[in-house]
């Protein structure tokens, strides 16, 4: 008799995050019971408390790293992962907590708790891939529900992920939405922004805030000078680059030339 045959293992861990990137997947609902029934989700605190020991086919990480206990942890999760894939800004680029990164962290502890010297963390907040090797990143913040299915079908079937890597800009085309910059005047990072989100907020008129993270050639010096023809000022440039991915390096250094 044939041994069954063994279900891959999925794993899903958090590190310093809010957890919106766990919940985008327990939100796939019907579309995960699927995959639950291809896969054997040995790993999943956000869902279930049961746990598979051992080593996994594939793991999703939530969050940055923050502290020196977590960057020996992702390395122990790496060393247990065939494959790891990161989700969300806070894991691909430090999320809105790597704002520390431009400060002194210290300012910041002293600022909030009572008893500072309690506190053990380190001065930056980085992305997972400047600790261990990543095989896949997939942006957003959080991310969309069926870009993360996607990728876990596609390592599943041994394919890579098809998600597309156009700015923003493109979707408000699929999507026939008027340019808020030219019809409205509306600052933008749609332009130099990782497609994601079926432009939401230039569909509610809104301009784009960069939560999918640069996009893969990002021309941020162009789109500059189309953000001070809307009258943006040098302090204003600087800003609009500091929020969920002002720690990935198009955004840090577009920013850094507009800081005093």
């Amino acid at each position: 008799m044939t041994a069954p045959h063994r279900r891959p293992r999925l794993a899903v861990w958090k590190f310093a995050s809010c957890d919106g990137c766990q919940l985008s997947l327990l939100d796939c609902e019907d579309e995960l019971l699927a995959v639950a029934g291809a896969i054997d989700i040995a790993y999943f605190p956000e869902a279930t408390r049961g746990a598979v020991s051992g080593h996994y086919d594939l793991s999703l990480v939530e969050g940055s790293i923050t502290t020196a206990h977590d960057a020996e942890r992702i390395r122990q999760v790496r060393g247990r992962s065939a494959r790891l894939v990161t989700i969300g800004a806070c894991a691909t680029s430090g999320g809105i907590q790597a704002l520390r990164n431009f400060a002194d962290i210290r300012d910041f502890t002293a600022a909030v708790y009572a008893r500072p010297d309690y506190i053990s963390t380190l001065a930056t907040s980085t992305p997972i891939a400047g600790h261990v090797a990543v095989d896949f990143e997939l942006r957003g913040c959080p991310v969309n529900k069926r870009q993360l299915l996607e990728v876990i079908c596609a390592f599943l079937a041994g394919r890579r992920p098809a998600v597309a890597a156009h700015s923003v800009c493109m979707e408000c085309k699929l999507k026939g939405n008027l340019c808020v910059m030219v019809a409205h005047g509306t600052a933008c990072l749609g332009p130099v922004t990782h497609a994601g989100c079926g432009a939401l907020c230039p569909a509610y008129h809104r301009g784009c805030y960069g939560c999918y993270g640069p996009q893969e050639t990002p021309n941020t010096a162009s789109l500059g000078g189309s953000l001070r023809a809307l009258g943006m000022d040098e302090r204003a440039l600087h800003r609009i680059y500091r929020t969920f991915n002002a720690n990935a390096e198009a955004f840090r250094c577009e920013s850094d030339r507009h800081a005093d």
